[in-house]
């Protein structure tokens, strides 16, 4: 069974659910934005929930398209402004999902995103979407990935 994690990661919250899905056996493709957000925590959390809450699709660098011969696939992002990240928003744009064994796992500061929540059901009904407290502070969060 071949199983694939694709994500965007900023602070490095989706990047340990990664290594985690990684010794579980998936495949690890991660997206990266074409222009990097600021370097400053503050004014790169602003200005993602700024991009989140306008809706945009920010550019991503060059990656694999192909989802074709995966079983199961998971889509990590954190949640920004309680929404999809922007390069999530592009990812979905870019990438049909569709008919697909889909699972999204977000990462947060307070392990909730009710918007981000809404929009992954209307795009995917009946995806099951998993919510992760910060898992570099809180370890254990990543016992909510039964893959």
């Amino acid at each position: 069974m071949k199983r694939l994690f694709i994500y965007f990661s900023l602070t490095g919250n989706c990047d340990l659910v990664a290594e985690h899905l990684k010794e579980k056996g998936f495949e690890i493709r991660k997206v990266e934005m074409k222009k990097p957000l600021p370097k400053s925590f503050f004014f790169s959390i602003m200005t993602g929930g700024f991009l989140a809450g306008m809706g945009v699709k920010s550019k991503l660098k060059d990656y694999d398209h192909n989802i074709d011969g995966y079983d199961e696939i998971i889509i990590g992002s954190p949640i920004w402004n309680g929404r999809f990240s922007s390069p999530l928003n592009r990812l979905l744009k870019e990438i049909d999902f569709k008919g697909r064994n889909v699972k999204f796992v977000f990462t947060a500061g307070s392990g909730e995103g009710k918007r981000a929540l809404k929009k992954a059901n209307k795009l995917y009904p009946g995806a099951e979407c998993i919510f992760l407290k910060e898992p570099k502070k809180y370890k254990e969060e990543l016992d909510k990935l039964s893959a």
